[in-house]
């Protein structure tokens, strides 16, 4: 019903084909790039986490290789473990350098207890359930003329909305933390190092800015919908 639906197709789903698709356009040029030139210390990402770890007051957590593609690296607050993908381990290359000192970014939040992140984890089940279980509920209002039951569903699916919202600011802050970590080791050793990890982590913040975006304009076309039903009851 709703993909049919032209404000849908105009107001929603066109702006994030759009929005999307620039971002992960900008990220992967970026990471194409940047993962093809070497930085001047010459360090892998692993290696990369060890010099954090070392000299920029970072307590020691496990790293780990995921077994994804590109740009799974990640960061699991609950079992304290780095996780990254196997080029940026072991590649020597601007891109992996930044995007492992990212990650280190958010270890540094979680080790110095950051508000922000502390409460985009208390959403992650927000994020988790609540588009699924909240369209559905939207849904079956709407059929049913059970305004409650729509607006319960908008209520759900808000919540992953919130959490989109918190996410970006924490992203922001790891890799300003990132930047701030590599240039105090002595990681950014030359203005090529300095600009190539800056490209590559603002690359990767916009996915976060379209995710807002499209979430924002989701939840405005779902809200649309169940307040015009509320008006006809």
């Amino acid at each position: 019903m709703f993909y049919w639906d032209p404000n849908y197709l105009l107001f929603v789903m066109l702006p994030t084909l759009i929005i999307t698709g620039l971002a992960q356009a900008w990220v992967k040029g970026a990471y194409q790039k940047w993962s093809k030139i070497e930085n001047s210390r010459r360090v892998d990402g692993r290696a990369t986490a060890q010099i954090l770890m070392r000299d920029a007051g970072i307590q020691p957590v496990e790293l780990a290789v995921t077994q994804g593609g590109q740009m799974s690296d990640h960061y699991d607050p609950s079992k304290k473990v780095v996780r990254l993908s196997p080029g940026v381990a072991s590649q020597p290359s601007v891109a992996s350098m930044a995007i492992a000192a990212h990650e280190f970014g958010h270890v540094q939040q979680d080790q110095q207890d950051s508000a922000m992140m502390g409460l985009r984890s208390m959403l992650v089940p927000s994020a988790q359930f609540g588009p699924s279980v909240g369209i559905v509920l939207i849904m079956l209002g709407l059929f049913t003329n059970a305004t409650g039951l729509a607006m319960l569903g908008l209520v759900l699916f808000a919540g992953a909305t919130v959490f989109t919202l918190v996410t970006l600011p924490v992203e922001l802050d790891a890799s300003r933390r990132a930047l701030k970590m590599l240039d105090a080791t002595g990681l950014l050793a030359t203005e090529q190092d300095r600009q190539g990890a800056r490209t590559v982590l603002r690359a990767a913040a916009f996915t976060y800015v379209a995710a807002v975006a499209s979430s924002i304009l989701t939840l405005m076309y779902y809200a649309m919908l169940v307040m015009g039903s509320r008006r006809r009851d």
